[in-house]
């Protein structure tokens, strides 16, 4: 029976388990943490991302703890005027799930924990920290720190999921290619009703030369909703600075007035990278997610990307265990790192730079443009293809 060693049980890795035990494969999945952590990250779910968890048997579950967001906007911040409103219902004749569901990776994580410990073919080794990976010809070890001390778990296979500082890809040597952006971002978590106030949808980003904003509801565990707002921070900003009360207030007023008087239940700031794992495999090594790609968050695409590579990958595992070449496993590198690179990276960046544009010329252009783009289906059209990683799914790729 082949063997598959999960290294991270976040979302993606989580995902690539499931998918695995499914078709058969014998499954040890193992992380570091002894429980699945819910500070706020990723917790948007596009179109095809809705299509690959309703084909592993999760999506009721993740549609239940989540929200379901059929639009989306562009605002002009400082005018505090919406730009484009644009409709995911547009999609309907290409896709099951013509909109985007709102749910935190971490509810996504625990969903996939829990049908994994229900499974009689699959090993959940919680509060186990890899330590290195290694392989033969036949066989991939793991070295891993359990609850018990030290264990090696041998398998066939080893697929790297466990996030951007990755021990499986530091094991194999691969270069982690790209950059980190010179600001930070500042994540508060506030509990004003931004869509009471200004009519804004679930998702919603504001463009403006001093500071862009994003804005998107989440159902939170209690599933009465809360806000996450997301700012650039300002150079040389400390954390107490861009966290303090008055700073806080400050950001919120500036999105909309009244804000501020919300409870914020939490705020982070955090360091914003645009790399590629320069390759996704080693022989029996694989990457997804976090490990092979990372991106700023404008846009919502790097869980999606990473749910995606798990799902290809063992799309392409089955093949090979089926009699394919390892031409297969080449296909999934070649592909999911190009797919990232005109995709996510191209699209993230892009959504950057049109939310930030000082140069009043160019930014009144951008924001015609997205008028231009809401104002007729077939461009909203082409326009959600894209930014919902739909068009990059349907892209062929080989099987076997």
């Amino acid at each position: 029976m082949t063997h598959v060693i999960v290294v991270g049980g976040g979302p993606v890795g989580t995902v690539a388990a499931l998918d695995a035990a499914r078709s058969g494969f014998d499954v040890t999945i193992v992380e570091a943490a002894t429980e699945v952590q819910d500070d706020p990250r990723a917790s948007t779910l596009h179109p095809p991302t809705l299509e690959m968890l309703d084909d592993l048997g999760l999506l009721d579950e993740v549609l239940r703890l989540g929200l379901t967001a059929r639009y989306f906007d562009f605002w002009d911040k400082p005018n505090r005027s919406l730009v484009a409103r644009l409709d995911h219902e547009v999609l309907r004749d290409e896709t099951r799930f013509p909109f985007v569901v709102q749910t935190e990776q971490h509810k996504i994580a625990r969903l996939g924990l829990d049908r994994l410990e229900a499974l009689p073919n699959v090993d959940v080794r919680l509060g186990t920290r890899v330590t290195g990976v290694e392989q033969s010809a036949g066989t991939a070890t793991v070295h891993a720190e359990g609850p018990g001390g030290p264990v090696d778990l041998a398998g066939d296979w080893v697929i790297g999921c466990d996030g951007a500082r990755s021990t499986v890809r530091k094991s194999m040597d691969i270069e982690f290619e790209g950059y980190t952006w010179d600001e930070r971002f500042v994540v508060l978590t506030t509990l004003f009703d931004f869509a009471e106030a200004m009519d804004c949808s679930y998702r919603a980003y504001f463009a403006d030369p001093v500071e862009w904003s994003n804005l998107f509801k989440v159902a939170g565990d209690d599933l009465k909703g809360r806000w996450r707002v997301v700012f650039p921070a300002r150079p040389g900003e400390s954390d107490e600075e861009a966290l303090s009360d008055e700073s806080v207030r400050r950001r919120m007023e500036a999105v909309w007035p009244g804000a501020s008087a919300g409870e914020v239940v939490h705020g982070k700031l955090y360091r914003v990278h645009q790399r590629v794992a320069q390759k996704f495999r080693v022989g029996r090594v694989l990457l997804s997610g976090d490990a092979a790609h990372v991106n700023n968050p404008i846009g919502g695409l790097g869980l999606n990307c990473g749910i995606h590579d798990a799902v290809e990958l063992m799309e392409a595992l089955r093949a090979h265990e089926g009699g394919a070449s390892t031409d297969v496993l080449d296909a999934y590198e070649t592909r999911r790192r190009d797919l990232n690179i005109r995709y996510v990276q191209e699209q993230t960046v892009g959504n950057k730079r049109r939310l930030e544009e000082t140069d009043p010329e160019l930014r009144a252009q951008r924001l015609d443009e997205l008028r231009e783009i809401a104002a007729d289906e077939e461009s909203q059209r082409r326009f959600l293809r894209r930014t919902s990683l739909l068009e990059s799914v349907r892209e062929p790729h080989v099987t076997g």
